[in-house]
């Protein structure tokens, strides 16, 4: 038996996943306005790095076989929510609104200036 009494060890790999959940849109909004405000790399690999853990261990421990194939609609579901709408939506809403913030003051700020 492959995950047997005794082979929990995989077990600690999904607490960033449960943390991810409430944390997660918080910080991808704040990377994505890094991103916006800073240009360069560092933001970028943030970007990439940060949800590394819990969205690949999620996404294994949903792909993994667990005696069926996993439904069509589950992982439909899965890549909605879990992916775009906790990982993806904040990043760009992050970055959108940063932008857009910056570009408004800017232009007030040369009308008027």
């Amino acid at each position: 038996m492959m995950f047997g009494y005794g082979d929990e060890w995989w077990m600690p790999l999904f607490y960033p996943v449960l943390l991810w959940v409430p944390f997660g849109p918080f910080l991808m909004a704040a990377t994505g306005a890094w991103c916006a405000r800073r240009p360069g790399p560092w933001p970028w690999l943030w970007t990439v790095l940060l949800p590394l853990v819990p969205v690949g261990v999620s996404a294994t421990a949903m792909l993994l076989p667990r005696g069926q194939s996993p439904r069509t609609d589950d992982l439909v579901g899965y890549l909605l929510v879990y992916v775009l709408g906790i990982t993806v939506l904040p990043w760009v809403l992050g970055y959108g609104i940063t932008r857009l913030v910056r570009a408004v003051r800017a232009r007030r700020g040369g009308a008027h200036g």
